[in-house]
């Protein structure tokens, strides 16, 4: 099938000005760049003594910033009872319906939308109502059709047999309502089908066990490899892709063989495995920020269970040598956080960060985090890089985030955040326009409603 080519972009041209420009290649910095725009996409790349502004052209003006792409998170759960609204998850999962969720979903995406995450990939949610597909497709689908602002979404659907991971992030004990895990290759692609025509993107899934949830080991198998290459196979039948939990070599193995198209988490690795991951070229992502002593402190101040939070950090150090391993290998690395329960939704740059103390170099980390995040979404052709034709997603920053990778962490210091050529967040000198403009721990605390 010939693949469909963007149609001409009509409408003035725009240029972009700013200090340093990032553009996502890997390519040096460039100084004085100036970034043509018309419509949403971007005409051409170049500096001041290459591109001549025109009088009167509409410039936007960043001078002394750094231009960036905008960042993607590939894996988050923007629907995650998140305890930015809610003292205890456990009592959040049971006091709101899935309509509300809804809007604490897309709450939570607009935190990110603006701190320069131009692209969430949200991989799912369950609850007691079931899983949430329709409730964040919804998002996604408002996001695009223009009636509310935010990320580009990229939507996960729970697709698991029973008792995974995934069931049990849910108490063990809570009632389960509909079709919501499968068991045997055929009702798990009954349950692949069902989410499709929710109108997911992607079939969110596990092949091992998991460290946030209550006695349940990483190392127990979550599917056979005739159930995970059935549901891997009915994603790609209609064009959708499939992410896998991995927590062990023998679930990333198992994901392999499937055709996965991400492996998820990654804590365990052994060296043949590793070669094999590069060998296929299939991205990873490390999902390092739910695993930090902050995020398992946070964890601990909003009721999560004593156990959990010795087994994640038992887990810890594994995670943080398999990143080192996997980069030191060549592993393809896509940047997500896993952000849920915690940390608070907008502090996903702080990934970054967790890269570079662990020896990636500053600009390999905002290689995750933009190009190689395109590449696993197997959108390279718009996005990730600021390039001629490429969609204008585009951040500029108040500092060097090659030199000081925390500057990408701080709100105040994310001057514009664009959005296939439209501004969404200008905080330069002298304006202050917000995505979302409640300061943080200034909303309610709902635990009861």
């Amino acid at each position: 099938m010939q693949e469909m080519k963007p149609s001409p972009e009509r409408g003035p041209l725009r240029y972009v000005k700013a200090g340093m420009l990032i553009d996502g290649t890997g390519a040096k910095p460039v100084r004085d760049p100036v970034v043509v725009l018309q419509g949403r996409r971007i005409r051409q790349v170049g500096t001041r003594h290459s591109i001549k502004v025109p009088p009167r052209a509409e410039v936007i003006d960043a001078a002394g910033s750094t231009l960036m792409p905008g960042m993607m998170d590939l894996h988050i759960h923007t629907a995650m009872y998140n305890c930015m609204t809610f003292h205890n998850h456990r009592v959040a999962q049971f006091e709101i319906m899935p309509h509300l969720q809804q809007m604490y979903a897309l709450f939570h995406a607009q935190n990110c939308f603006d701190m320069g995450f131009t692209t969430l990939r949200d991989l799912g949610m369950n609850g007691p109502y079931g899983l949430l597909v329709n409730e964040l497709c919804a998002v996604r689908d408002a996001i695009n059709a223009g009636i509310v602002e935010g990320p580009r979404m990229v939507i996960g659907a729970f697709t698991t047999m029973t008792g995974s991971h995934l069931d049990l992030i849910q108490p063990r004990a809570m009632y389960r309502w509909g079709f919501n895990t499968a068991d045997g290759p055929w009702e798990l692609r009954k349950l692949a089908r069902k989410n499709l025509l929710a109108g997911c993107d992607v079939i969110k899934t596990c092949a091992s066990g998991g460290g946030g949830t209550d006695k349940e080991e990483p190392d127990i198998r979550n599917l056979t490899q005739e159930e995970l290459d059935a549901l891997v196979d009915e994603a790609h039948a209609l064009h959708k892709h499939a992410a896998v939990h991995c927590f062990t070599t023998n679930a990333q193995r198992m994901a392999l063989q499937a055709g996965a198209d991400t492996i998820e988490h990654m804590v365990f690795s052994d060296d043949d495995t590793l070669d094999m991951i590069v060998e296929a070229g299939v991205p990873m992502t490390p999902t390092l920020s739910h695993r930090t002593d902050h995020a398992i402190e946070l964890r601990r101040e909003h009721g999560t269970a004593d156990f959990v939070l010795r087994k994640m950090k038992y887990l810890q150090p594994f995670c943080f040598e398999t990143f080192k391993k996997a980069y030191k290998a060549g592993v393809a690395i896509a940047m997500g956080t896993d952000m849920g329960f915690e940390p608070d939704m907008g502090s996903n740059a702080a990934e970054l960060e967790i890269y570079v103390k662990l020896g990636m170099k500053p600009m390999d980390a905002i290689l995750t985090t933009t190009r190689n995040a395109a590449r696993a979404l197997k959108r390279e052709a718009d996005l990730g890089t600021i390039e001629a034709g490429k969609l204008a997603d585009l951040v500029a920053v108040n500092g060097d985030p090659l030199r000081n990778i925390r500057c990408l962490q701080e709100k105040k210091n994310i001057y514009l955040v664009m959005k296939e050529g439209k501004i969404y967040a200008d905080r330069r000198p002298g304006r202050n326009r917000n995505v979302v403009n409640v300061k943080p721990g200034d909303w309610k605390i709902v635990d009861y409603l």
